[in-house]
């Protein structure tokens, strides 16, 4: 008897294809065939982005495409707070953030301006931006990008 979520029986592993294609639901996936499928190589273990955002920090600040964050609170010049849709597990988590400030055709635009981090929660996370060459201020990002590990 093939096995389901609710029944048991035999269960049907899942080939290396059908582990990388990702769109069998009816097949069980060993660790070893998930962490090949993820393009993962080596024994040290696999921590995956728990959120991540990027969204337009000038005027009405938008996210353009996100996972796991459900808003943007725009705090200021160059600060925002990223709201997480799904609380993290606790506020020990990895923030990695870069902006940009110009048009992604400028050749010559300002890239990865300071992002200082805090307060950490398991709700949301503050970034401010600023642009450190020449000024200490904080300036809007065209491109603000965050991503969250834990």
């Amino acid at each position: 008897v093939a096995s389901s979520e609710t029944v048991a029986g035999v269960i049907k592993l899942a080939t290396t294809a059908e582990a990388q294609a990702g769109t069998n639901n009816t097949t069980a996936i060993t660790p070893l065939k998930l962490r090949n499928a993820l393009n993962a190589s080596g024994n040290a273990p696999i921590y995956a982005c728990r959120a991540w955002v990027n969204f337009n920090g000038t005027g009405t600040v938008a996210i353009r495409a996100s996972g796991n964050v459900s808003s943007i609170t725009d705090n200021g010049v160059g600060q925002y707070t990223v709201n997480f849709t799904t609380d993290m597990p606790d506020a020990n988590y990895s923030v990695a953030t870069s902006s940009r400030l110009d048009s992604d055709t400028n050749e010559n635009a300002h890239d990865l301006r300071v992002g200082r981090l805090g307060p950490f929660s398991t709700t949301s996370v503050k970034v401010v931006h600023g642009y450190y060459v020449g000024s200490n201020g904080y300036l809007d990002c065209l491109y603000g990008l965050v991503s969250i590990f834990r």
